[in-house]
């Protein structure tokens, strides 16, 4: 079971599956609708927000563990792994201020409610859900045979939302509140 305290709903698939366009109008419709979310994504590559001979790209160089950059309008802290591991889905939840919900982009291998994204497009078409009992929703761009999990159109993004709802608690919060 998890030990992090937040509400946490994920979006998983191959590459090309739709994920990151499907996670922005979760996260566009849950802001909509007066929820504070918050995003952590999963990458397979070497990234970097930080730009070659920037102040903090040099702080970086020159060994430091982390290097916050602050502004009047955001914040960033970059955290060096070097001969580190990469930290665990739930070491990072630890860190977010609190919210809502958190979604999650990728992960595909965590055990958090999820849902799974397919397209025609997609580099892979192996279904995932038959071996993760976290996805409990598919969402596609064509007819899936699946008869055991619902199924929603992928650009169906009010449905979608209205799923997370209910399976996060958010609904209940909502109602609650009302």
């Amino acid at each position: 079971m998890t030990r992090h305290s937040q509400r946490v709903f994920g979006v998983t698939g191959w590459k090309n599956s739709g994920k990151t366009g499907l996670t922005v109008r979760i996260v566009e419709e849950l802001t909509r609708r007066g929820w504070r979310i918050s995003t952590v994504k999963h990458a397979h590559h070497e990234f970097d927000i930080d730009r070659e001979n920037t102040d903090s790209w040099r702080h970086r160089q020159a060994g430091a563990g982390e290097v916050a950059i602050v502004s009047g309008k955001r914040w960033a802290l970059m955290h060096e792994l070097r001969q580190e591991a990469e930290p665990a889905l739930e070491d990072i939840l630890e860190r977010l201020a609190p919210c809502d919900l958190v979604v999650i982009e990728g992960y595909k291998r965590e055990n958090h409610p999820k849902i799974e994204a397919r397209r025609l497009d997609a580099a892979n078409r192996e279904p995932l859900a038959a071996g993760d009992p976290g996805i409990i929703a598919i969402a596609a761009d064509h007819s899936v045979a699946e008869q055991h999990l619902p199924v929603f159109d992928l650009d169906d993004t009010i449905a979608i939302s209205d799923f997370i709802e209910r399976v996060t608690g958010l609904a209940k919060r909502r109602s609650a509140a009302s």
